[in-house]
């Protein structure tokens, strides 16, 4: 029997498994982003002078409207129009929702083997592919959009492919910056090489805040929630989209924010520090303590996100574009070349 639980829990702990599937993956991504939607609604009602959710569950701040919402969308009946494209309508949301959840498998967060080398023959390339990963989800975007034969939807599919070809480049050049340094694409090297003071967001403030930026702007948060400008297209790509299948294409955004919000906190705000697991360490010790401080900082970083709902108005889609071409482009190329210099001087 004790042989059966040991493998059951070596299963469970197996990376590309807990990781996808539950943290930093699938099941804490929603946990996290419950309690995100939270923060963004009382947030917001605080800096304007309203309620906020508050009816349901009132002794507990109104947290538990999120669960009440969820409920609602799962009862709500999904319509599918008989003028779009059936198939790419109906898979476009949940290819949208695998695809922002990828760049899990492939993030380490701990230093400790066999924790931090999932394949170790393609790990020590980890920063490159999870930047590759994060590419993916707005191609689903676009399709939903597309296949919904709608013009509100593709005005809003029309307004993510101008997006995409902006903050695209700023990211990956911003999170480029921090491998320079330390001369690896390995983001248990990048972690390492911060310290509690000595961390990228403060040695390289740039590439930081291009990085920020660009988040907002590929997960359209505020003040660049443009694809969806319901004063405008109504919901964007999501217009023709109903029931739980719509929550989970408007909750995708918050789950890549969170991917990238994770990236952020690896790159920028050294990962599992100020903890430094030793080689040998058991799981707890070893793995799920270091996530829980990973997780901690990107939960951190994502409210700082919301938080801006409250305080910015929207950004038309020509100013956005100005923004990334001729100003964020130019601080993240800034960013990658303070990054060269430092791993030509040896900072890091």
């Amino acid at each position: 029997m004790s042989g059966v639980i040991t493998w059951l829990g070596e299963w469970f702990f197996w990376p590309p498994f807990f990781q996808l599937v539950i943290a930093p993956g699938l099941v804490a991504a929603l946990v996290i982003v419950i309690f995100i939607l939270w923060f963004e609604r009382k947030a917001a009602a605080r800096v304007q002078m309203r309620v906020g959710p508050y009816n349901v569950s009132p002794r507990l701040g109104g947290a538990l409207q999120l669960i009440a919402d969820l409920v609602r969308y799962s009862f709500q009946e999904f319509i599918v129009p008989f003028t779009v494209d059936r198939a790419a309508f109906i898979t476009a949301p949940l290819l949208l929702l695998l695809a922002s959840m990828l760049p899990m498998a492939v993030i380490p967060v701990s230093p400790v083997l066999p924790y931090s080398y999932t394949w170790p023959n393609i790990m020590k390339y980890n920063l490159l592919l999870a930047l590759a990963l994060t590419t993916l989800s707005p191609i689903f975007t676009v399709a939903a959009g597309w296949a919904s034969n709608n013009k509100f939807s593709l005005i809003g599919a029309a307004r993510e492919s101008f997006m995409v070809t902006a903050y695209e480049l700023i990211f990956v050049l911003a999170l480029l910056s921090t491998a320079a340094p330390v001369h690896s694409y390995d983001f248990v090297k990048i972690v390492e090489a911060q310290s509690t003071w000595k961390l990228m967001a403060l040695l390289n403030p740039p590439a930081f805040l291009a990085a920020f930026i660009a988040t907002l702007l590929s997960t359209s948060g505020f003040p660049f929630e443009i694809p969806e400008s319901e004063h405008e297209v109504v919901a964007g790509p999501f217009t023709e989209y109903s029931g739980l299948v719509y929550g989970v294409e408007m909750g995708a955004a918050y789950i890549k924010r969170y991917a990238m919000s994770v990236l952020m906190a690896l790159a920028f705000f050294s990962g599992w520090k100020p903890l430094d697991p030793q080689p040998g360490a058991g799981v707890w010790s070893g793995y799920v303590a270091p996530l829980v401080v990973v997780l901690i900082k990107a939960t951190i970083i994502m409210a700082v996100i919301s938080f801006l709902r409250a305080v910015y108005g929207r950004y038309r889609l020509d100013q956005a574009l100005h923004l990334a071409w001729k100003i964020l482009l130019p601080l993240a190329l800034l960013g990658y070349a303070i990054g060269l210099v430092y791993g030509y001087l040896g900072v890091l």
